[in-house]
């Protein structure tokens, strides 16, 4: 993966996105107080969390700039949310490297310090697809990350995963089971067990 180009970066948000999706397809009223594998976390919480992410993502692609530590305001209905919202930041981020290949060019600013467009996009890809396998661990209905979403994923993670996320965003990397799948291979980086 060329990890400076930032198409490349849009386009992984749109596989993670298309395989949350299915994870979503999974979610039922009785399931939203179900545990995910993120400690402390129910599917609502696990899912109110996600519709904050894609506000922040969609506020980076538009305005170029996201405020950390405010949240939006949960959705009655989370999954209808979650569907819009994704829709909406991919069009918005699309539109932005389309119209003239090189997008704006302007780095966007996370609480004033300023991020390329290439590693925001990926952190919102991987962010997204975790989460989605989440939803279908949460649902009793998981599904392996697929192998190339994963295999792409599993590159830029090392560079998006500091130590300092550890304990707090991700648990302690894990090792994999022998033969493990790349899907198995990013979920034991994050610390989470296929």
């Amino acid at each position: 993966m060329n990890a400076a180009s930032p198409w490349r970066g849009v386009e992984l948000l749109e596989r993670a996105i298309g395989y949350t999706r299915g994870s979503l397809t999974q979610v039922t009223p009785d399931r939203m107080s179900a545990p995910t594998p993120c400690a402390g976390w129910d599917l609502r919480s696990l899912l109110a969390h996600m519709e904050d992410s894609l506000v922040s993502l969609h506020e980076a692609g538009s305005v170029r700039r996201v405020r950390v530590d405010v949240p939006a305001a949960a959705s009655t209905d989370l999954v209808e949310a979650l569907r819009w919202r994704a829709c909406e930041l991919l069009a918005d981020w699309s539109a932005d490297w389309s119209t003239t290949g090189t997008g704006r060019g302007k780095d966007v600013l996370v609480d004033d310090r300023p991020i390329s467009p290439s590693v925001l996009t990926s952190a919102g890809a991987l962010e997204i697809a975790v989460h989605g396998w989440d939803v279908g661990v949460a649902c009793e209905a998981a599904r392996p990350l697929p192998d190339g979403l994963a295999a792409d994923l599993l590159r830029v993670a090392p560079v998006l995963v500091r130590r300092e996320d550890r304990g707090t965003r991700f648990g302690p990397a894990i090792s994999p089971p022998p033969g493990a799948t790349p899907g198995e291979r990013l979920l034991a980086f994050l610390g989470r067990a296929a």
